[in-house]
């Protein structure tokens, strides 16, 4: 699912609803773009995830259903439905899918 749901006109979302499951795969809906971060929702299928990789920011990780391990410097986390975890700046981490899960990931600038 692409698309920006950013508007002028204050509406109500439900942030799981926002990017649908879909079999072997990760998909990803951006739903905030501005100069100081953005707001993208994901759904992972089980066992799929993102190779380690480092960011330039900060990155809060929402979890909205399901359960991940995440890993940071190598450290694994298992994060589950309704826990947050910060993925500090210029750190290597990776995520994988223990189920099928959703997040909210929240970067800030």
């Amino acid at each position: 699912m692409a698309g920006n749901v950013t508007s002028d006109v204050a509406q109500i979302s439900k942030l799981k609803d926002m990017a649908a499951y879909q079999e072997h795969s990760v998909v990803s809906r951006e739903i905030i773009r501005k100069p100081s971060g953005t707001m993208t929702v994901f759904a992972f299928d089980k066992d799929e995830g993102l190779s380690e990789h480092t960011a330039p920011f900060d990155a809060a990780v929402c979890l909205l259903e399901g359960e991940a391990e995440i890993r940071i410097d190598g450290k694994p986390y298992s994060v589950k439905e309704g826990e947050m975890i910060i993925m500090p700046a210029n750190r290597p981490h990776a995520l994988k899918a223990t189920t099928r899960f959703r997040m909210l990931l929240v970067m800030i600038k």
